[in-house]
């Protein structure tokens, strides 16, 4: 496992950013993210690699890897947050922490939105700070890894 390497998953329709409902979700792009994270990262000492899909078989794939290329996952499961037990299950099957962002609070959207059935089983969730919310999940799953801490809180 690389001990100072991250994974930056993005789910579906996360390749619209910048285009997608703005203002929800802002006017920065997949790559503003990727570009954010790997920055806030590389002060850290960590790289990154980043993964996005709108296939929910693919980003299971990605997180059942996970542990054998990185320390630690950043994780945007979008819209599949709130209906996918598939993910719930490859993040309760690798032992490195998962933190979960979210661009927008879904606690003030429709009411489907308000259920994660992967944050309980992540290491901690970031919702509604806009895309800066990247920037504090990757600091976040940092002090996990470096605390010591794996998946819990």
């Amino acid at each position: 496992m690389g001990t100072k390497r991250l994974l930056l998953i993005n789910g579906p329709n996360l390749n619209r950013l910048g285009k997608r409902e703005p203002d929800t979700y802002g006017k920065q792009t997949l790559e503003d993210v990727i570009r954010l994270v790997k920055d806030t990262a590389w002060e850290y000492g960590y790289e990154v690699e980043e993964f996005q899909s709108n296939h929910e078989g693919d980003l299971v794939d990605q997180i059942q890897v996970a542990e054998e290329k990185a320390a630690g996952v950043i994780l945007n499961p979008a819209a599949y947050t709130h209906t996918s037990v598939a993910l719930r299950d490859a993040i309760s099957s690798i032992s490195i922490p998962v933190v979960e962002i979210h661009i927008s609070n879904v606690h003030n959207r429709e009411s489907f939105r308000h259920t994660s059935m992967t944050a309980p089983v992540c290491a901690g969730q970031v919702v509604g700070f806009g895309v800066d919310g990247y920037r504090l999940a990757t600091l976040g799953v940092i002090n996990k890894i470096e605390s010591g801490g794996r998946k819990e809180s």
